[in-house]
């Protein structure tokens, strides 16, 4: 079966590949940031046994420094055109 992509991903540069990749990384990573905030956030009173199982500062982390590296990779080509 053929895959359907949009013609500016298909010739897409290295480097814009890059970005978006970086991009993606750093939603993911506000994401995360929202996530940790709301469990922080939750009212103590009910349930506290029930806090989640996902380590959001964690993720926030790997995911900034992933989206930021990745990013600072791609600026200079990208700044060349």
């Amino acid at each position: 079966m053929r895959e359907i992509e949009p013609g500016w991903l298909l010739f897409a540069s290295d480097a814009a590949l890059l970005a978006l990749w970086g991009g993606a990384f750093l939603v993911a990573a506000v994401v995360a940031m929202v996530m940790d905030r709301r469990r922080h956030n939750r009212d103590r009173i009910g349930t506290p046994d029930r806090v989640g199982w996902v380590p959001w500062t964690l993720v926030f982390l790997v995911c900034g420094v992933i989206g930021a590296g990745l990013l600072v990779a791609s600026l200079p080509a990208l700044m060349r055109g």
